[in-house]
């Protein structure tokens, strides 16, 4: 085994953790089974881990796992993985290594425990967005549940029906869904939509995603003078603030005549765009439902409060960008997968400069190693 002060990719023993508040599991039984045979890792996991999914220990002791309490994991891995995990008070041995899902643009304030730890942090949620780091991609898998179960939840909260219904005592118009963003959540939610028979509208500042839109079925709203950058990795970039006011003005037109909106839109690192304000909610048909998953950066509408369902002027605003959590079965499944291919890829990989393990890695030895952090320490 690699001393701490010798940070290595390789794992020897591995650990297993639950993430508080989150019913979501990052390794299940059959991944962990793999890692054992395919790599000769000893694998220890937090007693209980899979009870969220009514998988009992039993299982990934069949696996090969052994189960152990919290405090013992943390004292007998070099590795440690978990969904998000803050180490807040926790007393572990320095140089262990950590894998997660960080958000850490966003929340580089939480990381001085690891500091302190001389951790080497790595979350996946930085890995680019290429064809060698598809199957680690945590986000795209996130974001496309999410996407889903946002019209779910709409369904659910919406007082009429999606598609249109005829029948002898009438016809049922079919519900009017605006969809703001159009990555890998929106065209999710969109395709949900127009399977229920919704009638749908996207916006995205992508022009690129106007193919992707029209193929799904549903209307592409295109404002003009839109920035794309092919350094973005996919992702939306900050945009002008004239283009950020016909933006605003032209969601306000469509929103008048919308009964759902699900907002998606995201850019990594800096606060979610505001593109739906106060007057277009006010401007809503009651019973009208916002689905914000941008609710943690900010949110994409002004009034959103991140893990709240509030009423405005009889509209309903769900604040939530963990949706995927809201299906732990089907969202630890696709984790699983991707936390199976990032460890494998670790096991595997003999560069010390590889670009996907170098791109989502945060802190090293408990030094900034990634360009975003120590550039930001070199500022500060």
């Amino acid at each position: 085994m690699t001393e701490p002060s010798q940070p290595s990719t390789k794992s020897s023993t591995l650990g297993i953790l639950k993430t508080p508040n989150d019913p979501r599991v990052c390794l299940l039984p059959k991944e962990v089974k793999r890692l054992i045979s395919e790599f000769k890792i000893k694998v220890l996991f937090e007693s209980g881990l899979g009870n969220s999914l009514q998988i009992e220990d039993q299982e990934y002791v069949e696996a090969g796992a052994i189960s152990l309490p919290r405090d013992a994991v943390f004292n007998d891995s070099d590795t440690i993985i978990s969904i998000n995990h803050v180490l807040g008070e926790t007393e572990i041995k320095s140089g262990i290594n950590f894998i997660g899902i960080f958000n850490p643009l966003f929340y580089d304030t939480k990381f001085a425990s690891y500091k302190e730890h001389k951790a080497t942090v790595y979350s996946l949620d930085l890995l680019p967005r290429t064809t060698l780091a598809q199957s680690m991609d945590v986000l795209s898998s996130m974001a496309s549940l999410a996407g889903y179960r946002a019209v779910i939840k709409a369904s659910e909260l919406y007082n009429g029906i999606f598609p249109m219904l005829t029948t002898a005592a009438g016809t049922l118009r079919p519900a009017k869904v605006l969809v703001l963003g159009a990555g890998v959540a929106g065209l999710q939610a969109i395709a949900t939509a127009r399977r229920l028979g919704a009638v749908v509208e996207a916006f995205d500042v992508r022009k690129s995603a106007g193919e992707e839109v029209r193929s799904l079925g549903a209307t592409f709203i295109e404002v003009e003078g839109f920035t794309e950058s092919s350094s973005a990795g996919g992702y939306a970039v900050e945009q002008s603030e004239d283009y950020q006011k016909r933006q605003k003005e032209l969601i306000h037109e469509h929103i008048l005549s919308a009964n759902i909106v699900i907002s998606t839109a995201n850019i990594p690192g800096k606060k979610a765009p505001l593109l739906v304000e106060t007057r277009s909610v006010e401007a809503m048909q009651p019973g009208s439902i916002i689905i914000d998953l941008a609710a943690e950066q900010g949110g994409n509408c002004q009034l959103s409060k991140n893990g709240e369902t509030i009423s405005h002027k009889e509209v309903s605003i769900v604040g939530n960008s963990n949706l995927s959590a809201a299906i732990p079965a089907a969202a630890s499944n696709l984790l699983s997968n991707n936390y199976f291919s990032f460890l494998k890829y670790m096991e595997k990989s003999d560069n010390p400069d590889d670009p996907l393990l170098t791109a989502s890695k945060i802190m090293d030895n408990g030094e900034w190693s990634h360009p975003h952090f120590t550039k930001k320490s070199q500022l500060a």
